[in-house]
């Protein structure tokens, strides 16, 4: 599993990547739209986190009322007559084993459930604090009209120029022998 899995621990695109991302930030944009750019992205690592952290909560809470049903049940089920044994149409008897041991909840259990529960809540927190701090971030941005016109003419730009770089590496790299490493 690796560390972009998660939401909360991404990262960020490559420094060349950035700094013609900045390039095009400066040229493109006036700074009302820098303004609304960064503003949209501040919104998204807080929705992500947030989302983990509730997520992480909530996933230690249904581990712990697992726990606690889990444990609750076995009380019952061992406070229960149960059968001893169990009479056949021939008339032969059986005994019936006490399973009761082997149905006791134990540590290795709870540390399973914890750990699995609390991992799923954070994955699912991150992954929705991450779809709705873009959509939050979309909000910003599609505030004004003329803004995103030029935003998303900016983005068009910065996305051609990635992509011709793309294009230029792979020429370097002996055409498409190079890219499939033939």
């Amino acid at each position: 599993m690796s560390a972009d899995s998660l939401a909360l621990t991404r990262k960020n695109a490559s420094e060349d990547i950035r700094k013609l991302a900045e390039e095009h930030l400066q040229h493109d944009l006036n700074d009302s739209d820098r303004e609304s750019l960064t503003s949209a992205a501040s919104k998204i690592p807080r929705h992500v986190t947030v989302g983990s952290l509730v997520g992480l909560g909530l996933g230690l809470f249904l581990a712990f009322r697992i726990r606690s049903a889990r444990t609750k049940m076995f009380n019952a089920f061992r406070t229960v007559e149960k059968p001893t044994h169990v009479k056949f149409a021939d008339g032969r008897e059986e005994s019936i084993p006490d399973i009761s041991p082997l149905t006791r909840p134990s540590t290795l259990g709870d540390v399973a459930t914890y750990f699995f529960f609390s991992s799923g809540g954070l994955f699912l927190g991150g992954e929705t604090g991450l779809l709705t701090g873009y959509a939050s971030a979309s909000r910003t941005i599609s505030k004004e009209p003329e803004s995103k016109a030029r935003i998303e003419r900016a983005f068009r730009r910065f996305r051609a120029d990635v992509l011709r770089k793309e294009a230029d590496a792979i020429d370097e790299k002996r055409g498409l022998s190079g890219v499939f490493g033939l």
